[in-house]
């Protein structure tokens, strides 16, 4: 058999190839998935404080929809193709979700929540979805984790909201961020 035509040899250059990637700073942007919204309305002087909280939790929303985008979480999607750096379907992650607020000194809010994606989890996904392909099994579980994930930070982060309604630190612009990070697990 020929160098070209030996699965073997051909898939141990992709994988030198995919090495060579990972050293480079390009491939720390494919780990992620961003999602970003930033909120310029500013509420009323005479706004309530569930009325100021709404309206963060809105933001946090948006800026999850964009992150729960095929185009965001598909490129963290392909990876668990068989030429991909995950083909083994075991990885972790975490979610975190940042609240800036602009026009205030108050320093940034975040919370992270850490995923673990296991083989069990595709398997699942595939029943569901009733197809074989991988990428579009770990979307759809990718989706799932990012959905909870955004649930655990927010739930982590209500307290400091609070305390950030009750200095005034959203009576200004604030900016959202929702990242998703996605590592091999070996």
């Amino acid at each position: 058999m020929s160098f070209r035509t030996n699965p073997d040899r051909i898939l141990e250059s992709i994988d030198r190839a995919r090495n060579r990637a990972a050293e480079s700073a390009r491939f720390s942007v494919d780990r992620q998935a961003v999602g970003r919204e930033l909120d310029t309305d500013i509420p009323d002087l005479d706004a309530t404080n569930p009325e100021r909280a709404r309206r963060i939790f809105q933001a946090v929303e948006r800026a999850y929809t964009t992150a729960a985008q095929r185009a965001e979480l598909g490129k963290l999607a392909s990876r668990f193709q068989a030429v991909g750096d995950i083909h083994h379907h075991h990885a972790r992650g975490d979610v975190s979700l940042s609240i800036h607020y602009l026009d205030h000194d108050r320093p940034d809010d975040v919370a992270m929540s850490p995923f673990e994606i296991r083989p069990a989890n595709l398997v699942e996904a595939k029943k569901t979805t009733k197809t074989s392909r991988p990428d579009v099994n770990a979307l759809k579980v990718l989706r799932t984790e990012l959905r909870e994930g955004v649930r655990l930070a927010y739930q982590k982060l209500e307290p400091r909201i609070r305390d950030a309604i009750r200095d005034r630190a959203d009576m200004g612009h604030i900016q959202v961020q929702i990242t998703t990070d996605l590592r091999p697990a070996e």
